[in-house]
């Protein structure tokens, strides 16, 4: 399942140092030739495509980057200081495009290295002018401007998460509560008619690419409802997200629901089927009382054979309830090599 993400920049290389006028004043020699230097190169801005990195979410608040300019020449023939390039890592597979012709710059490969921005050259000092015939040059040249571009970043996502359930189970809800994402929320069947995309920050260091699938009913395998399209978005996804309503509107039965689900998974494909699934119970606010909640929580998970707390996440969208405790699931889940206990979730049908 791919989405455009994007983010619109300016990058500015840096402006090239000035040159210098100066002249030799030592003793014994009065009159000394021109000593002027000449200014530094400034910073080249560079693309780097970064395997790892997999959205543009870093670009939310900053949107100008500007490399390090030369130093100006000074005296005694000394070189202004070059000015330090700026890498800014990108996922592979960022498009870049010069926002304001439209022209696709270029696609970034993985490790590929792009000078998006040359710095300024460094102005000439007075010492770069003198000659045999000229010996006492009283002039410089200022650095060059360094290269400004307004850029736009386009970047086609994989999403790690893929919410999928019966309409009206709360996911919407939940990818709303998780991100910045804003989905269209109504209490009625396929309010999502297209896949929805949300950055969830598990902390400053961890994000995870949440999707919200629209809702699957019986018969989706055969076309029904939203049908094949979104099974076919799933298969995408690397987890899934199974989410169940607690308590329904329609006095449908959790795990029946459940189970049509899992259905219309396996006869679309198997290898969907077998996919890595967390089974999140939402709208645990829907029942007040606790030991009636924790009643019907337990009743899915034993007809379902699934483990609360290994298997099975109960949460609330709508109160946040848990959500942290399922994001870390989430993370772990995606990252195995940071995980101490490993859990599972594949379950009968």
């Amino acid at each position: 399942m791919s989405f455009v993400d994007r983010a619109l920049i300016t990058v500015k290389a840096g402006d090239g140092g000035n040159g210098h006028i100066a002249f030799r004043r030592e003793k014994f020699i009065p009159k000394g030739g021109p000593s002027g230097g000449d200014g530094g190169t400034g910073g080249s801005v560079i693309l780097v495509a970064e395997d790892g990195l997999s959205t543009l979410f870093d670009f939310r608040f900053q949107h100008r980057f500007e490399a390090e300019p030369g130093g100006n020449g000074g005296g005694k023939q000394c070189h202004g200081k070059n000015g330090k390039d700026l890498e800014m890592r990108l996922p592979p597979g960022t498009l870049v495009f010069n926002n304001d012709t439209g022209e696709l710059i270029h696609d970034l490969r993985s490790g590929e290295r792009l000078t998006i921005a040359r710095g300024g050259k460094g102005g000439f000092g007075n010492e770069h002018f003198k000659s045999s015939t000229y010996q006492t040059p009283r002039e410089s040249t200022p650095g060059e401007k360094g290269e400004e571009l307004n850029l736009r970043l386009e970047l086609k996502l994989i999403a790690d998460v893929g919410f999928l359930g019966k309409p009206n189970a709360g996911k919407s809800t939940l990818l709303a509560a998780l991100t910045r994402a804003n989905p269209k929320i109504a209490d009625y069947p396929f309010t999502t008619l297209s896949p929805q995309l949300g950055i969830a920050e598990v902390d400053a260091h961890r994000r995870v690419v949440l999707a919200d699938i629209p809702g699957l009913i019986e018969g989706a395998a055969d076309g029904a409802g939203l049908g094949l399209e979104f099974l076919r978005h799933v298969e995408r996804t690397r987890v899934l997200v199974h989410l169940l309503d607690i308590l329904p509107s329609d006095d449908s039965d959790p795990v029946e629901n459940y189970r049509i689900i899992r259905e219309e998974l396996r006869k679309h494909s198997q290898a969907l089927y077998d996919k890595r699934e967390l089974v999140v119970i939402n709208k645990i606010d829907l029942i007040p009382d606790k030991s009636e909640r924790d009643k019907a929580i337990k009743k899915i998970c034993r007809e379902l054979e699934l483990r609360l707390d290994r298997d099975v996440i109960a949460i609330s969208g709508a109160t946040r309830t848990n959500l942290n405790q399922l994001l870390e699931r989430l993370w772990k889940e995606l990252n195995p090599a940071d995980q101490v206990e490993g859990w599972k979730s594949t379950a009968p049908v």
